[in-house]
């Protein structure tokens, strides 16, 4: 399931995955908030707190996931995320070499730093 984690700036979509993660949270949770930030702002400031191993995403999840990507390839200003698996940070922080953005993987210990850095809006 993803949640939205709330207290941040508006310019933030930031969400949290736990258990089983299917299409459902994408088309009524995630989705829904990435375009009214986007739709505000111009920009898409994006936390994903993983909190459940990578398997538990459905097929339809990562397609959905996979799309949102696509459709907002250009339009992410930071992205972070953040896990406890240190090879999800480290897959983050090489990855965001090659898009834009600004991307930044963190543990799980800081997710604090993460919610401060994903609230920073450049232009």
């Amino acid at each position: 399931m993803i949640e939205i984690i709330e207290g941040l700036p508006g310019n933030v979509a930031a969400f949290k995955a736990t258990g089983k993660v299917v299409q459902e949270d994408y088309d009524e949770v995630v989705n829904p908030l990435v375009d009214k930030v986007y739709k505000a702002y111009g920009k898409v400031n994006f936390m994903l707190q993983l909190e459940t191993p990578l398997s538990n995403y459905s097929v339809m999840a990562w397609l959905k996931d996979a799309i949102l990507g696509f459709v907002y390839f250009t339009e992410f200003n930071r992205v972070a995320i953040v896990s406890h698996q240190p090879g999800v940070k480290k897959f983050t922080n090489f990855f965001g070499r090659f898009v834009p953005g600004k991307f930044r993987g963190f543990l799980g210990s800081e997710v604090d730093d993460a919610k401060s850095w994903v609230s920073g809006f450049d232009q």
